[in-house]
């Protein structure tokens, strides 16, 4: 017990802990949203956007309780923190110089603080499929398979994947196999047909997708898998399922000049992560190759302006920010797989400003939704 008292950043690890409890506790006694009616959508009137989780339940049971939301999305956060854990004990190791990184990715309020304020939401999904891929070998082509699959998957779970995580599944892919196996005429015509094939679904998802009979009919299937139809309150987004991509605009637009008020705030709690950033640039520097350097920051730019899309499109904004960090996060891994040139300094773990930056991290439960907090 001594040794965590006298290393901060392991005393961080376990405030981390804590405050994780915490923001549990919170989302079970004050749900601020149940995202309920995603697990009654199936396929009931054929291909439907946004319905396959729902198909998924519709095999195991009729009837879906309220506490399945918890449940489910309980089951996947834990998932997703032990994969993680698994991941960054492979890449980095946990010997003392690599807890301050682990402070500002696992503690970062961005990340596993802020999947458990947003319980029920799909995000995790295309974290925790980014990660099985960071963990698995990248031998052969059947790796690319893999990712387009796991694609295709995100897509059918929400459309949104294919700017929300599709982009980071494309660049670890390119990091892990690409730039290791070599890019052979075999190996990039099999990639841009899955890709191809990614790109077509996801317009067949936004465009064909739509539930094509009337709204009330809709909503009376969904009262038919209710455990309890009198809970109509939970059907309130039914008409997500109805709403073009234009109306998404004009939502956004809308709500755009009080929502924007936020962006000072995100970009304070990025700030606020600049030691990890700071480590991040100067593996980026240390890749033995030129190319592999342009490359990463490539499909970081290519990232990012996916969530640039996102967030003039749906105004889901805490939760954009959140998600283009953790894809940040991921994208720092594929990078460390690479060669490099010479050493890279671990993040300083005896730097005053450094401490100060990882117990402010800390002790932030997590970003939000919508609007910071």
């Amino acid at each position: 017990m001594q040794g965590w008292w006298q290393n901060p950043w392991r005393l961080m690890v376990a405030v981390n802990a804590a405050v994780l409890v915490g923001v549990f506790l919170h989302k079970i006694a004050l749900p601020p949203f149940v995202p309920y009616i995603h697990l009654l959508v199936d396929y009931h009137y054929g291909f439907t956007k946004r319905a396959l989780i729902g198909a998924i339940v519709s095999l195991f049971t009729d009837k879906v309780p309220v506490g399945l939301v918890f449940a489910l999305a309980g089951t996947i956060w834990l998932v997703t923190l032990g994969l993680f854990v698994k991941l960054f004990h492979r890449t980095f190791g946990f010997d003392d110089a690599h807890w301050p990184l682990f402070v500002f990715i696992a503690g970062s309020p961005f990340f596993l603080k802020n999947f458990m304020h947003t319980l029920g939401h799909f995000d995790i999904y295309g974290c925790v499929l980014a990660i099985v891929l960071l963990l698995i070998p990248a031998r052969s082509v059947l790796y690319v398979l893999i990712a387009a699959l796991f694609s295709i998957l995100l897509i059918l779970v929400h459309h949104i994947f294919v700017l929300m995580y599709v982009p980071t599944i494309a660049a670890i892919t390119v990091l892990r196999f690409y730039l290791v196996q070599g890019a052979t005429p075999r190996n990039v015509a099999i990639g841009l047909v899955t890709l191809a094939a990614v790109g077509i679904l996801f317009l067949v998802a936004q465009f064909v997708g739509t539930v094509d009979v009337p709204y009330d009919e809709f909503i009376r299937h969904l009262q038919s898998r209710m455990t309890d139809p009198s809970r109509t309150d939970l059907l309130q987004f039914g008409y997500i399922w109805y709403q073009p991509l234009s109306k998404e605009f004009a939502d956004t637009w809308a709500r755009m000049p009080s929502n924007i008020l936020g962006v000072p705030v995100f970009a304070l709690l990025i700030w606020l992560h600049t030691p990890l950033w700071r480590y991040f640039a100067r593996l980026i520097e240390a890749l033995a190759s030129e190319l592999h350097r342009r490359i990463v920051i490539a499909a970081l730019i290519m990232i990012s302006a996916g969530y640039l899309v996102m967030f003039v499109t749906v105004f889901d904004y805490s939760r954009w920010i959140s998600n283009w960090a953790v894809c940040m996060f991921l994208v720092l891994h594929a990078t460390k797989m690479l060669p490099t040139s010479k050493d890279v300094p671990p993040i300083p773990s005896d730097e005053r400003k450094t401490t100060i930056l990882g117990w402010i991290v800390t002790l932030i439960p997590r970003v939000g939704i919508v609007r910071p907090f």
